[in-house]
Parts: C-alpha cells; sequence; structure tokens
C-alpha cells in the first residue's frame, strides 16, 4: 500500500512539474523566455499546439496552454518580431501530435 501511495505522488508530481501553461507579457524584460513564430515548422525549434484547457498541457512537448493571469503561469512568454532576437522558435501546428522539439538543446528553456 505504501509503494502504492508514492507511485501516485511521484506520477502527479511529474505530471504537473513542467507543465506549459504560459502568459503572454507586453514588454520582453518581463517574460522568462522570447520567441519567435517561425512561417514554416523547419525553421522552429519547436512545434507548438495550444490546448483549450490547461489539464491538457503537460509535460515539456509543445503543448501550451495561455492563462488569464500570470501568477497562474509556469513561464511568462513575449512573441518578439525577429528570429536573432528569441530565446525560442516556434512554429504553431494544427494538430496534437505534430507538437514536439526539433532542436532538443532548447528543451531547458521551458523545464
Amino acid at each position: 500500500m505504501k509503494n502504492f501511495a508514492t507511485l501516485v505522488i511521484t506520477m502527479f508530481v511529474i505530471q504537473f512539474a513542467s507543465a506549459q501553461k504560459l502568459f503572454s507579457v507586453g514588454y520582453q524584460n518581463h517574460a522568462d523566455i522570447a520567441a519567435c513564430v517561425m512561417r514554416h515548422a523547419n525553421q522552429a525549434d519547436l512545434k507548438v499546439y495550444k490546448v483549450d484547457y490547461s489539464n491538457q498541457a503537460k509535460g515539456n512537448e509543445g503543448l501550451w496552454f495561455f492563462t488569464e493571469y500570470s501568477n497562474q503561469a509556469d513561464k511568462t512568454i513575449f512573441l518578439v518580431n525577429y528570429p536573432n532576437q528569441a530565446d525560442l522558435k516556434i512554429f504553431y501546428v494544427e494538430f496534437e501530435n505534430q507538437a514536439g522539439w526539433v532542436n532538443e538543446a532548447k528543451k531547458e528553456l521551458l523545464d
């Protein structure tokens, strides 16, 4: 029974430890990450799918939920106009199964 409780707690912590709940800020100096939306998937570090509910945004696999308030978010993000200003280049995909990392080296930005 003790092992079961430990397993459940561990799974709960893992599920929410790296959730991708983001808040878009108005100024770059208020953001944890500067991101640029790319026109083509092959230019991106991360392919992102916007989910409708916060509980769908789990793990660090490109499933993002944008919160209404900054205190609800795990990270704050500022969208820049040019790739050379960005920490992370993203591309929005149409389907959830298309989301994921292209450049694994950048994955730590959202951990």
